[in-house]
């Protein structure tokens, strides 16, 4: 049985090479697809608005993996129940996703993690590995669900209680603690075993930067486990500002 209605939420920011087989592959399963063009310069984006079901937001300069989410979280939350997203630079296979919508218990609304195999393989960039397991370690410290895949771009998010939780971060960081803030009110989250390839048709493009997003992820890491550690549980678990960590 369905769940409810999806879209899938693409984030692009360069990704011409690799973005218009991903947005193939996903309307193969006939949900709307929203490509959030995230400053792009490489103008991979022209061409999508035209395509069947297909509709481009586009920021006006690059605001961060997270902007671009929640900027899609708000279109499809107007058509559908559940965003899945999907990374634009061809490393998941969207068709999948009907795997991750067959895991959802009937009558529950979790997040659902595609959980990456084969990370062990010698094409996997070393700080896709580092990464991984650097975010695991501290999503649990932070209080956040216990995955194995904190850091994959392939999910399932309920709308509109993703956007209720009040995650402010604008980059990478937003995926991670949204894994947070979502255990501190109770949503669940589950997981889904998933392919990846690093080498995708027309070469991968990665926006990770190993030292800047190290940084960044322990600012955010650190501010949300303050909270942990001095707001009350049920604090945390109301809407407001104590729920992401400003409280």
């Amino acid at each position: 049985m369905e769940p409810g209605p999806f879209a899938f939420v693409i984030p692009l920011h360069d990704h011409g090479r690799t973005i218009a087989e991903v947005v193939r592959r996903a309307r193969t399963l006939g949900f709307p697809v929203f490509v959030v063009d995230d400053g792009s310069r490489d103008g991979g984006g022209d061409a999508l608005a035209a395509i069947d079901g297909v509709t481009v937001l586009r920021h006006a300069a690059n605001r961060g993996k997270g902007a671009a989410l929640r900027t899609g979280f708000a279109a499809a939350g107007r058509v559908a129940a559940w965003a899945i997203t999907v990374d634009a630079d061809g490393q998941h296979d969207p068709t999948q996703a009907r795997e991750l919508i067959d895991a959802i218990p009937p009558g529950t609304r979790p997040i659902v993690v595609g959980h990456r195999e084969g990370m062990d393989r010698p094409d996997t960039p070393w700080t896709s590995r580092f990464g991984r397991k650097f975010s695991n370690f501290w999503v649990r410290a932070a209080g956040g669900h216990t995955v194995a895949d904190t850091q994959t771009g392939f999910r399932i998010y309920p709308l509109p209680e993703t956007l209720a939780l009040g995650a402010r971060t604008n980059r990478f960081q937003f995926e991670v603690e949204v894994l947070i803030l979502a255990r501190w009110k109770g949503i669940p989250a589950l997981e889904v075993p998933v392919r990846v390839t690093y080498s995708p048709p027309g070469g991968r493009i990665s926006h990770y930067r190993p030292f800047v997003d190290f940084w960044r992820n322990g600012a955010v890491f650190g501010r949300l486990i303050l909270a942990r550690l001095f707001v009350p549980r049920r604090v945390r678990a109301r809407r407001g500002e104590a729920l992401d960590g400003r409280g």
